[in-house]
């Protein structure tokens, strides 16, 4: 079934679908709800599930949040409109939709590193009232399953020296700091829902993701790798404002797709998992060089800039964080696509169909 004009995200979505690892079976004859609709992985979420409903005939009903209408109807314009449906509306306010979803995936939130130092008190109010509204509206429906996006600054910036992160370790965040808005309001939403699920057996989840990107990324996407990809596309060099020893993971958006459904249909309540490809740990400079040796025709170069206060910036303190992922492997998922290809789809993503 054609749900996008992008041929390399399509064929992400019928990857997705084709997977003999999420038992799609339990959704035949659901409801799923989803939150952040026209973001990156809101959106690719709804379109894998409308595309799982076409070609296993699940009788799937998905309702998407969005502020914008006319903005999700131009990104869900190839959809079944008997099978998804939009409810206008925002997660800072109640949530008061006539529907009763077996499924919650709470997708909704600012990513732009920026907006967290401009806008604290909205990045931190967001996430916690916003995620007070969904828990509470999954509490009243008595939903099946709750899975909420998270992210994995809410490690903090201990020096754990390259030791892959399990889900039970934790550095410090400095909570005087505006940009970690962020990462407190996460680790906050966090605590809400193993609350929930505690006091109110509420089945919430937590997918604690790092970097994702893949095909949908928008040409002007403010975060790293959108940067870098956009420095080969235009031949320009990469000009990095720090030293780039900051070293993490990344993961494909099919990938997360699929894990935060295997959260979704088989994680424990009042539990987070690690989504990332745990062979992608990299420092930023090195995954700069990667691209310059990758992409030799472009004549991109990696340059220093450095920046006196990168804080005014929006940049996170220099992190080291390599994350395990045995636990979600243990439910079957593992990630499938290597930083190089990763970088090249988003990259022929972007040159083609990223300025739609």
């Amino acid at each position: 079934m054609k749900l996008t004009d992008n041929y390399i995200l399509q064929e992400d979505l019928d990857r997705i679908v084709r997977s003999n690892v999420i038992p799609f079976e339990l959704f035949k004859g659901t409801t799923v709800f989803i939150t952040g609709a026209t973001g990156l992985l809101g959106t690719q979420m709804v379109l894998a599930l409308l595309n799982a409903n076409a070609e296993l005939n699940l009788n799937l009903k998905v309702f998407a949040l969005v502020r914008n209408k006319e903005k999700a109807e131009a990104i869900y314009k190839y959809a079944d409109k008997a099978v998804l449906k939009f409810v206008i509306g925002d997660v800072g306010s109640e949530i008061k939709a006539d529907i009763c979803p077996d499924y919650i995936i709470h997708a909704a939130s600012p990513t732009d590193s920026k907006y967290f130092v401009e806008h604290p008190v909205d990045t931190i109010f967001t996430a916690v009232h916003g995620s007070e509204n969904l828990l509470e509206f999954a509490k009243k429906k008595s939903v099946k399953s709750f899975v909420y996006l998270s992210s994995l600054e809410v490690y903090g910036t201990a020096d754990f020296n390259g030791k892959p992160i399990k889900e039970n370790m934790y550095g410090a965040i400095d909570s005087m700091s505006v940009r970690s808005s962020y990462s407190e309001s996460k680790k906050l939403v966090e605590c809400l829902c193993s609350s929930y699920a505690s006091q109110y057996k509420v089945p919430v989840k937590v997918a604690r993701l790092c970097q994702t990107f893949g095909p949908g990324v928008g040409y002007d996407d403010g975060r790293v790798f959108a940067q870098f990809a956009r420095s080969i596309i235009e031949g320009k060099d990469i000009v990095l404002k720090t030293d780039g020893s900051t070293e993490r993971n990344y993961c494909y958006t099919a990938d997360a797709i699929s894990a935060i459904l295997m959260i979704l249909l088989s994680g424990k309540n009042g539990e987070a998992y690690n989504v990332a490809n745990k062979n992608t740990f990299i420092s930023i400079k090195n995954m700069a060089q990667m691209l310059t040796e990758q992409y030799p025709e472009s004549g991109t170069k990696l340059v220093f800039d450095i920046a006196e206060d990168v804080t005014k910036l929006g940049y996170n303190p220099k992190v080291v964080i390599n994350l395990d992922t045995q636990k979600i492997e243990k439910l079957g998922w593992k990630a499938e696509t290597d930083l190089q290809e990763m970088f090249e789809r988003l990259i022929r993503s972007m040159k083609y169909f990223g300025k739609e």
